[in-house]
């Protein structure tokens, strides 16, 4: 009992021991309240100081801005240097091709190509090897005007120039298929002659670099010779019995090359000046341009189009030297200035035009026809199959010593099959598709299985219908799907297939001589640029290499992309790939200035793709940069820094590549600046910036027109 007693607590107890809890309670919150509160104005104060810091840096950036603009605009003097440059090299082509006078006509030239095309029309009784012989010299014309008409900018070509342009090629593609045609038609004529002494029927191939022909002649007519193979090929057709029986040829002329795409749209000038000329920060040309442009792009004009100008011009200083070494001195002042306003004012106009290659299409292209092919998103690969079944013309026949002939007016007649009136025969088991085997030409690379698609003559575009049984050997590099009807057939390859990217970097490799690999989903490509001339240096399929007919071969910038672009390779996104491909979008603007100011920063600085690119907003961009001397040994892990730009601040990030989030916060003892080139020297040697100082104007645009081309900021 008395125990008990002593356990019992009181009510005085119980109330005491509650008093002290809540003193106890009510102190940690009160000291929690004064550590939360010491807390927030400690966070407060960093708050106030980093954003205090930032105004300072903000103001000092902004108190610079216009000296470090100024100093990149005199940098940027390589980029209309560069273009004077192309233009001049265009008028001295001109010239060298009318004092060579080698006989072949400037394709620039009406009246030169025109007289080219009426004598070759004269001449008669070709055979298909001297046509072979002469298309060398056509594919090379095409091939002149066609870069006349990609590498002339807008705003120096006229409309006159293009329409003339166009026909041209249009008449020379016509022409020389005709030829091709006429070639053929003399073969088959002594098809009768060539005949093959086991099978009685005439086989021949006849190969060239550019164009190969395959043909077939019945003229045996044995019902059971169904399977044709074309000899040392896998080339070859499996035709129907009523063909078999048939007075009919076979002919299969494949063709490298692809005349029968109808030409794409040329920008024209009006185009091009819609876009607005003074994002750049030199809005005084404005005024110039109206006094200056007009005469200064006249006066090119009329010596582009009179290559014999320049030997005029010549004679004219030759007979007024006295004179004009007598008002040099007066005509200094005003010539110097006239150079000046031209080079602003062509300054303004290459910006312009840099900026319309990054314009994205507002609308996607509409097909009023079902399965036609939309070559915005596919493209045709490995040249044009011109596939034919033609009636058998009159043989030869020899005649005491002479060989008779009859020659038809009406020239080479294709055999229509299947007929247009077919109601005595069942269609389907009468006329069933003819089976077709090709092989894919081996410097074109297919990512995935090819499609095949047919042209619709009177549609005038691609087709994928009226093809079936498509089946592809990649291995053997055999293609064989069956035909309805006959015609050009070409492969085709989604234009898209390697974007978007999934990596990219760009480093120097010697002086005026940088490495691009893009990477992607397929392959790893990795293109030299060298001065003003472009090469692939590897490509990588499967992460092992592959040889390439394009290796080891320079080639100017657009010369050099059409070529990927022809090999399968195709990185180079264009005004309507966004409707076919996910990007990341950025500003064009903000695009365009990233790209002048990492050319220019390329001779000495690499730099790379970052996650965080994609992180970011649209009106900002972010990669990584680090200083890459030429000839620099390679670093295991170079310490990269993550730069942020947005077309008129840049600044050093306090992430990185293996960071957990992004932000944007300002890496610690480093300030904001109004370009690139201003950010990069704060943490560059002095011998990385004498080279950034010293640039080939030409390497410094053809790296920035390869940058412009492949989009690697918007497109990885």
């Amino acid at each position: 009992m008395s125990g008990s007693k002593k356990k019992r607590i009181t009510k005085a107890d119980q109330s005491k021991q509650l008093q002290e809890e809540e003193e106890k309670r009510q102190k940690e919150e009160e000291e929690a309240r004064v550590k939360y509160e010491k807390e927030e104005m400690e966070r407060l104060e960093i708050q106030r100081t980093e954003k205090e810091k930032l105004r300072k840096l903000e103001a000092k950036d902004l108190e610079r801005r216009n000296e470090e603009l100024e100093e990149l605009y005199l940098l940027e003097a390589c980029f209309p240097e560069a273009e004077k440059l192309k233009r001049d090299s265009r008028l001295l082509s001109q010239w060298k091709h009318y004092i060579q006078c080698n006989g072949s006509p400037d394709p620039s030239i009406s009246q030169e190509i025109n007289t080219f095309i009426s004598l070759w029309k004269e001449e008669t009784n070709e055979t298909f090897e001297a046509v072979t012989a002469k298309s060398k010299l056509v594919l090379n014309l095409i091939e002149k005007l066609k870069l006349i008409l990609l590498e002339t900018p807008s705003y120096d070509l006229q409309e006159k120039n293009i329409i003339q342009y166009q026909g041209s090629i249009l008449e020379l593609q016509e022409l020389l298929h005709l030829k091709f045609n006429i070639a053929t038609e003399i073969l088959l004529r002594q098809a009768s002659t060539l005949a093959d002494l086991d099978s009685g029927n005439m086989e021949k191939v006849i190969r060239d670099e550019n164009v190969t022909l395959y043909v077939w002649a019945n003229l045996k007519k044995n019902p059971r010779y169904r399977s044709i193979r074309f000899s040392e090929t896998q080339i070859g057709f499996e035709i129907p019995r009523i063909l078999a029986t048939s007075d009919i040829a076979l002919r299969l002329l494949h063709t490298r090359y692809d005349h029968v795409t109808p030409l794409g749209p040329v920008p024209t000038a009006s185009q091009e000046h819609t876009s607005t000329v003074t994002y750049f920060g030199k809005d005084e040309v404005k005024s110039v341009e109206a006094a200056v442009s007009k005469d200064l792009q006249e006066e090119y004009k009329e010596q582009e189009n009179e290559p014999n100008s320049v030997h005029e011009e010549e004679t004219k200083v030759d007979e007024q030297g006295g004179i004009e070494g007598q008002t040099s001195s007066v005509q200094e002042e005003p010539e110097a200035t006239k150079y000046e306003l031209e080079m602003k004012l062509l300054s303004e106009t290459v910006s312009a035009a840099q900026l319309l290659l990054l314009e994205n299409a507002s609308e996607k292209p509409y097909f009023s026809e079902e399965n036609e092919v939309d070559l915005c998103q596919f493209t045709a690969l490995g040249g044009v199959h011109h596939l034919d079944i033609l009636e058998l013309p009159p043989q030869c026949k020899p005649r005491k010593g002479w060989m008779i002939v009859e020659i038809l007016k009406e020239g080479l007649q294709k055999y229509t099959y299947p007929p247009e009136t077919a109601e005595d025969f069942e269609t389907e088991n009468t006329f069933p598709p003819i089976e077709v085997m090709l092989e894919v030409h081996e410097n074109v690379i297919f990512f995935e299985n090819p499609m095949v698609a047919r042209w619709d003559a009177e549609g005038k575009h691609w087709k994928t219908d009226g093809i079936s049984n498509v089946s592809y050997k990649s291995e053997d590099r055999l293609i064989t799907f069956s035909l309805d009807t006959f015609g050009p057939v070409t492969l085709i390859q989604d234009a898209h297939v390697n974007m978007p990217y999934q990596s990219w970097e760009l480093r120097p490799l010697d002086v005026n001589e940088v490495l691009l690999t893009v990477t992607t989903v397929f392959t790893e490509i990795q293109i030299q640029i060298k001065e003003n001339l472009c090469m692939l240096a590897s490509i990588k399929l499967n992460n092992k290499k592959h040889s390439s007919i394009l290796e080891e071969k320079w080639m100017t910038p657009v010369s050099f992309i059409i070529a990927l672009k022809e090999a399968g390779l195709n990185i180079f996104p264009t005004g309507h790939s966004h409707f076919y491909v996910v990007i990341n979008y950025k500003l064009p603007l903000v695009e365009v200035k990233a790209y002048r100011q990492m050319a220019l920063l390329s001779s000495a600085f690499a730099f790379g793709w970052s996650k965080w690119n994609t992180v970011c907003d649209s009106n900002k961009v972010v990669f990584q940069v680090r200083e890459h001397l030429p000839k620099e040994e390679p670093i295991q892990n170079p310490n990269w820094a993550l730069l942020m730009f947005s077309g008129d601040r840049a600044q050093s990030l306090k992430i990185n590549e293996s960071s957990d989030a992004f932000s944007e916060a300002l890496k610690e003892e480093t300030e904001f600046h109004s370009t690139l080139y201003h950010m990069v020297k704060d943490f560059a040697s002095k011998e990385a910036m004498k080279k950034v100082r010293c640039p080939n104007c030409q390497f410094v645009d053809s790296v920035c027109h390869m940058l412009l081309s492949t989009r690697l900021l918007s497109y990885s």
